[in-house]
């Protein structure tokens, strides 16, 4: 017994370590926004007097409000896009027998091994021949392509996890169509699954920054919060670190709130959904 609470206050203690180094950099650019603007900072420094003054700086001067709203709408349109694919996709795979079933999955599964960045050029191309460039979609549909991949893995996987196949076949010997099992029977039982797999995706759609780059060069009211970050930080690089700091909160604050609205469900998915095959 003494030998286990030792064990478990070390592993507490690694624990508590990882989980301050991990929130470092975090609290460092906190910090380094309540600061008044202007001020001249290094490293963690705790500020004498806590300023929200760069917030509005930064809100004012980079435009977020629209790049935020740009943000949301690629994000939104790319999670419910991909998340609904993914299950169809997923409990077609899970669940049915159909000629070249695993050949077709092995080739979607390509998708996750190939880098979207050997992609980027042949995207560009033929988005400007489509008159596609420089508007939203250019993003939302490569990062729909993109997602589904991964999607229809994790869905296919969280439905064997959760039936086995004993869930279907009773479904079926009760008279329930394809539909009702999805619908009524799979789904229920995969909330969890489906939850982080949404959070996931919309952390992968909000982030993403080079599609945009490429894809976003001229439309400024189309351009992303990633993307309008990173311009601003290049014209306030010289004396404003303070400022660029809030803005970089600003951006991350979506995805903060993400998580921690979505976080028992994202947890409970990846330990009993996504871990289990």
């Amino acid at each position: 017994m003494i030998e286990s609470r030792h064990e478990r206050r070390f592993v507490h203690l690694v624990l508590l370590g990882a989980s301050m180094i991990a929130l470092y950099p975090f609290v460092s650019i906190l910090l380094l926004a309540l600061n008044p603007p202007g001020k001249r900072v290094s490293g963690f420094t705790i500020p004498s007097t806590i300023s929200f003054e760069n917030f509005t700086l930064a809100w004012q001067r980079g435009n977020f409000a629209q790049a935020l709203f740009s943000s949301a709408v690629v994000a939104v349109t790319v999670v419910a896009a991909s998340v609904a694919f993914s299950i169809l996709a997923g409990y077609a795979f899970a669940t049915m027998r159909f000629p070249l079933r695993n050949t077709l999955f092995v080739i979607l599964l390509a998708g996750l091994m190939l880098p979207y960045e050997a992609l980027i050029v042949p995207l560009y191309f033929d988005f400007r021949s489509l008159g596609l460039l420089d508007s939203r979609w250019a993003v939302i549909l490569p990062q729909i392509g993109f997602s589904v991949s991964f999607g229809t893995f994790w869905m296919r996987t969280a439905f064997w996890a959760q039936s086995g196949g004993a869930l279907v076949e009773a479904a079926q010997l009760d008279g329930a169509n394809t539909w009702d099992i999805l619908r009524r029977v799979l789904l229920p039982v995969s909330g969890p699954a489906v939850m982080s797999l949404s959070a996931l995706l919309f952390l992968f759609a909000w982030n993403d920054f080079l599609l945009a780059l490429v894809l976003l060069p001229q439309n400024e009211a189309a351009q992303t919060a990633p993307l309008a970050l990173s311009f601003f930080a290049g014209l306030r690089r010289g004396g404003e670190p303070s400022t660029i700091a809030a803005a970089a909160l600003l951006v991350a604050f979506p995805v903060l709130i993400v998580y921690i609205v979505m976080q028992r469900r994202f947890i409970q998915g990846i330990t009993t959904g996504a871990t289990k095959g």
